[in-house]
Formats: C-alpha cells, structure tokens, sequence
C-alpha cells in the first residue's frame, strides 16, 4: 500500500504543480480584472443603445467567465482529490481509493487539455470560428465525406457545449454536400480549430459503387477566425455584386418562399460567398458579409505570411493533405503531420478529436507554424 501511496501522492504532486504553472501563465489576476471591468459594462444601463457593442462585450465577458470557471473548478477538483485519497487510504476504503484513481486519470486528461490552450497565443486564436469544408476530388464519395466532416465538427462542438450556427450548405445531386460554412462560438475556439485547416482523405469500400470497390475520396476544410469591428476591413460597395435567390434544402426542396437567400461575389479577389439559412435577406446579407470579411482578413493575413516566408529557405506543408481516415482494409485515423493516431475511426467521426485537436497544437508550437 505504501509504495501506491508513494506514486499517487507524486502523480498528484506533479499535477498540482502542472496546475500552477498553468495558473502563472493565463495570469489569474489580470483575468479577475478583465471579468470585473467587463462587468460593470455589461450592467451599463445604456449598453444596448449600441447592439453590436453590447454583443460584444457580452460575448468576452462570458468568454473570460468561462476560462476563469475552468482553471478554477480544476484546482478545487485537485484539492478535493488530495483529501478524498486522504480519507481513502486512512480507512482502507478500496471503493473510494478506486474512484480517486480514476478522478486522478480525468484531471491529468483535463489539465493537459488547458495546458494546451495556454499554447494558443496568435493574434486571433481567442475567436469564435468560421469553417468551411468542400468536397474535393472523389464524386459522390467526396460529397458524402464532406458532410460526414460537417457532422464530426457539429458533433464535437455539442460534446463541449459549443454554439454553433450553419450560414449556408450546398448540397450536391446525388448525396452529400459540395461545401458547408458555420460558426462555432466559443472562447479560443479559432485557435483550437485551426490546426484542422487542410485535405482530409477518406479510405473506404463506397457505398456508392455496386461493385463494393474501395474508393479514395478528399474534402477541404478551410478555418477562419470571425471578424470583429476592431479589424475594420473596408468593403466598398462597388466591390461587391449582391444576388438573392430562393433557398433550397436536400432534392432541391423549398425551404423559404421568398428570395430570402444571399450571394455576395467580391469583384476585386472573386471570392464569393452565400448564406441562406436565416429568415430574411438582410439577415442572409449580413451573416454573408460577415464570411466574406473574414476571408479577406485571411487573405490579408497569408499575403503577409507570404513576404515573410519568400525571406526564408524551403517552405511548410501546412494546408496540404493532413489527415489519413481509413475504414478499409484496415481501421485507422492518423494525423500525417503529427504521427497522432486512432484506432477508432467510428469515435473519430462522431466527434471525439480532441486527441488530434491538442497534437496539432504542439505540433505546431514546435514547429513555429503560424
């Protein structure tokens, strides 16, 4: 008993000071007084005079509520922990030694997933999200993957409690979809999610071909951190062409009966984005603009990553094939940047990626890839 006395106290010892140091980092204090100040201005009693202010200072306000909530409800988990195996070992209690031990395995998990988000320190990475994910080279098989991609992102924002809200999805003939853009709401949510940027491949017997051949199939998934007033990107409106149309869902069915959905093409770069999945045109419009300013905050951002790297010597495959899911002949998911892999393909699909999520945050911490 003694020498399992001896190894638990030194994992919990390790943890707490693993916790710490965590704590030192985020700066809790600095924290408090963000979460103070943000307070006051919420309880403004002219805060919603301005709506765009004020959903912005409500939405930092829960974010930072919520950091301080985490690393809080962790420490006072680690203490309770220490007392609990306390107890346990005094009485030779071998039902509560067993749940210390599994306690103990869940906050190392845990710890090490904050431990990560202290890792998060680019000039956008504590913004919501804005993905994107298209179906690339493989047909209908490509299409049917890119909304299996779709559900695993929709599903592991749900695990955590992520708000999410889908702009606008193109569904393609057969089944599938062509391409899918959503926002995932929450605190550093861009900067956890942007290391899935790139082409994710799937292996699998198509269940689209009557002959039950094994087919390769490529989506895209494009990251973008959301914008907001800070970054003031100017959008002329002679640099924008505005079409409506009427929404449709899966066979082309009628969603809206009135041309309610919204197609902005920025002339000067041709990017063109849609949303159609609110109830009315300006609604569309402006969650449209609201991509298409975050697509040119990122192309402004890759242009300058790109002067930058001219200056240096080879290049970075960052946003090239980056992930292996393979359901035949053998199952395997595996990360092609990071080595990380999972036995359990099915897990992976249904929204369990938060394995991969933290490797290809290390990974690119290592790395030096902004």
């Amino acid at each position: 008993m003694a020498n399992v006395s001896d190894e638990f106290d030194a994992s919990l010892r390790d943890l707490t000071g693993k916790l710490t140091q965590i704590e030192s980092v985020m700066d809790l204090d600095a924290l408090r007084a963000q979460v103070a100040a943000l307070e006051e201005q919420a309880s403004s009693p002219t805060l919603w005079d301005n709506p765009e202010e004020a959903q912005k200072v409500t939405s930092q306000l829960s974010h930072r509520q919520s950091e301080l909530r985490r690393v809080s409800e962790l420490r006072q988990r680690v203490d309770d922990l220490g007392v609990l195996y306390e107890l346990a070992a005094a009485e030779s209690d071998s039902g509560s030694m067993a749940e210390a031990e599994g306690e103990l395995a869940e906050l190392v998990k845990d710890i090490d997933g904050l431990e990560v988000r202290t890792l998060l320190s680019g000039e956008y990475d504590d913004r919501n999200a804005v993905v994107t994910i298209r179906s690339e080279a493989g047909g209908v098989d490509a299409a049917d993957w890119a909304e299996m991609l779709l559900r695993m992102y929709l599903r592991w924002a749900e695990r955590h409690g992520y708000p999410t809200d889908v702009y606008d999805i193109s569904y393609a003939e057969e089944a599938g979809i062509k391409s899918a853009t959503f926002k995932v709401s929450a605190s550093y949510v861009y900067g956890t999610l942007s290391v899935e940027q790139g082409t994710h491949r799937l292996v699998r017997i198509s269940p689209f071909d009557n002959q039950s051949r094994r087919q390769t199939s490529f989506a895209h998934v494009e990251v973008l951190p959301e914008v907001e007033e800070v970054d003031h990107v100017d959008i002329p409106e002679k640099d924008i062409r505005v079409d409506v149309y009427r929404s449709s869902g899966p066979g082309g069915q009628s969603v809206n009966t009135t041309d309610s959905a919204v197609r902005i093409t920025h002339l000067p770069t041709g990017i063109v984005v849609s949303c159609q999945n609110e109830k009315s045109q300006l609604q569309n419009k402006a969650a449209a603009m609201k991509v298409l300013q975050s697509r040119l905050l990122q192309r402004k951002k890759e242009q300058e990553r790109a002067e930058m790297d001219a200056l240096k010597d080879g290049g970075s495959s960052w946003g090239n094939q980056m992930r292996s899911y393979v359901l035949h002949p053998y199952q395997m998911v595996k990360d092609l940047r990071t080595e990380f892999e999972v036995g359990n393909p099915s897990s992976v699909l249904d929204g369990d990626i938060d394995g991969f999520l933290e490797a290809g945050i290390r990974w690119r911490r290592q790395a030096g890839v902004a």
